[in-house]
């Protein structure tokens, strides 16, 4: 498999200060890093991103998920491995990603699950972690980015 393209934000490189930005500003909202990389794989994992899927797997293990959650979080649901707090941001992770699948984008029971888990901080991160990594998934997936190679 061939890229299409360079990465975009590679080509403009404010595009990548920005993003760069972001990132850095998730890691500030008080939520575990290893939260933040179940969060990315996941929404990389519904969005078909296998550059993003591969790259979360290795950020993941990078800090400190075990092989089990890693392989689970595509079953979060009906695996043993997450908190009761993973679970809630797994679940507005999935209901950020897919936006258009209900008329009630992000129900009243995930935001209210979520927020009892996590003050504004840590809600602000998670939202701007689900959509960088959806901003990521899309820039990927659509210029056909390879799996394990370094585009960043």
């Amino acid at each position: 498999m061939q890229a299409r393209m360079s990465n975009p934000a590679t080509i403009l490189p404010d595009a990548l200060h920005g993003i760069q930005g972001l990132l850095k500003a998730t890691r500030e909202g008080g939520v575990p890093q290893t939260t933040l990389e179940l969060v990315h794989l996941r929404a990389s994992q519904i969005n078909g991103c296998s550059f993003c899927v591969d790259s979360g797997v290795r950020s993941a293990k990078k800090a400190g998920e075990s092989d089990e959650r890693i392989g689970a979080v595509a079953a979060w649901r009906e695996a043993p491995y997450f908190t009761d707090a993973e679970r809630a941001a797994l679940a507005l992770t999935e209901s950020v990603t897919r936006l258009a699948d209900r008329a009630n984008a992000v129900p009243d029971d995930i935001w209210n699950e979520a927020a009892r888990h996590y003050d504004e901080k840590g809600l602000a991160a998670l939202l701007l972690m689900i959509a960088t990594t959806n901003l990521f998934n899309r820039l990927n997936a659509s210029t056909k980015q390879v799996a394990g190679a370094q585009n960043w």
